[in-house]
């Protein structure tokens, strides 16, 4: 079996957890590629390298989520007792055809192109109050005060959660991401979901109360209601969408905006290029996507046999794990120096946002996000320079890639 294919040191060839993979994937994406396309894990999983591979996978039908079982099979029939894995399944994210074609199509409505672009003066607003809150000081943390109060007021303006009620959101803590991992979580981080799970569900319930009673021109309120062809949701449903929003809603955009900003301070011609020609942002931002993704994969069950993906057979029921970080640097599709950051590359096209039923819905709303937020940073604080830039502090969590922090000083 290809499992004890080997990396460079003779270690594992996908070790996602490791310090030296969360410092940076791309390398050992290359050997994956190169050595092992199609790689199998110690826990039996597949995992996909290659962009021809990733995008079939994501787009075929028969390729789903089945999220039930495979968490069994990964654990235990015992698991779906656990909150948090119960929370889970009721995730769009984690749904198949017909409850994913009806989860999808009641919160569709509030991500239209339209609806999106709309907010700009808001987002414009929301990023000049982040820089004139820091900018007398000289320095600050370019997640903790820049970064994170963008998407997170946002997903709390479209969610429609009061004012008063904000400050827990800013404060709360952001090490929910492990539970997407290709690795199996241990019984204290369980507990640990389970915990942050039943305080989000508690907070939850009381604002559906609230909207039931006093409706505003929000999601929740939308949802509280929606009645699409008498298909109603169920209060579990309900409340597991709306944490699925709230954290899909800012997470990968903080990254994406952290990941962006580390990458052109890496590479100051293209900080320079980027200064002086701010009509390159919005394809820039497609670059900072495909350069370093905020979301480096994502998961497919086999619904049924699969005779050849990348020359290997797998059976029906079988987790296939795409690797995004690694399909938007495959020298395949993006023949010019992939490693290389190059805000004027053209038809960038990123994985990033996943492929097929399951593409992003806020995909917009998270580019306009960081289109604005970075081209005005880098308007209003052009001298601003990041204190670390060749060892900065990532979060230990492996598929959203992101930073804990990011001093920056001007």
């Amino acid at each position: 079996m290809n499992e004890q294919v080997q990396g460079a040191g003779g270690g594992p060839l996908f070790n996602p957890l490791s310090p030296d993979f969360i410092r940076d994937p791309y390398p050992h994406y290359d050997r994956l590629r190169t050595i092992d396309p199609i790689h199998v894990t110690p826990f039996g999983q597949f995992v996909a390298s290659r962009h021809a591979d990733v995008s079939l996978v994501m787009r075929d039908k028969r390729f789903g989520k089945d999220f039930v079982e495979r968490s069994k099979r990964r654990y235990s029939d015992k698991i779906m007792d656990e909150p948090v894995f119960r929370s889970m399944s009721h995730w769009m994210l984690q749904a198949d055809p017909p409850d994913h074609t009806r989860l999808r199509g009641l919160v569709v409505k509030a991500f239209t192109a339209r609806r999106v672009e709309d907010m700009r003066p808001r987002i414009q607003a929301i990023v000049d109050q982040a820089i004139d809150a820091v900018i007398d000081r000289g320095h600050m943390d370019l997640i903790e005060d820049f970064a994170f109060r963008l998407p997170v007021t946002i997903i709390c303006d479209m969610l429609g959660i009061p004012e008063d009620h904000r400050e827990t959101f800013y404060n709360s803590s952001r090490d929910g991401g492990r539970l997407l991992d290709p690795v199996p979580l241990t019984p204290e981080e369980i507990a640990k979901g389970n915990a942050g799970n039943m305080m989000a569900q508690m907070y939850f319930q009381q604002l559906f109360e609230l909207r039931r009673k006093n409706p505003g021109d929000d999601l929740i309120t939308q949802l509280v209601q929606a009645e699409e062809d008498g298909n109603k949701l169920t209060n579990e449903e309900l409340t597991a969408n709306i944490i699925l929003l709230f954290g899909a809603g800012h997470e990968t955009t903080v990254n994406l905006i952290g990941n962006g900003l580390l990458a052109l301070h890496r590479n100051p011609d293209q900080l320079a290029l980027l200064k002086a020609r701010p009509e390159l942002m919005v394809g820039a931002i497609e670059e900072f996507l495909r350069y370093d993704s905020s979301v480096q994969m994502t998961g497919r069950v086999t619904l049924e046999d699969i005779e050849d993906l990348g020359g290997k057979r797998i059976p029906k029921g079988e987790t296939v794990l795409c690797l995004l970080g690694s399909a938007n640097r495959d020298p395949a599709v993006y023949p010019d120096r992939p490693d290389r950051l190059d805000v004027t590359r053209q038809n960038v096209k990123p994985l990033s946002f996943g492929g097929g039923i399951h593409f992003c819905l806020g995909a917009q709303l998270a580019r306009i996000e960081a289109e604005i937020a970075i081209a005005t940073l880098l308007r209003r604080l052009p001298d601003l320079r990041i204190d670390d830039v060749e060892t900065p502090e990532w979060r230990p969590t492996f598929v959203l890639r992101g930073l804990k922090t990011l001093p920056a000083s001007w």
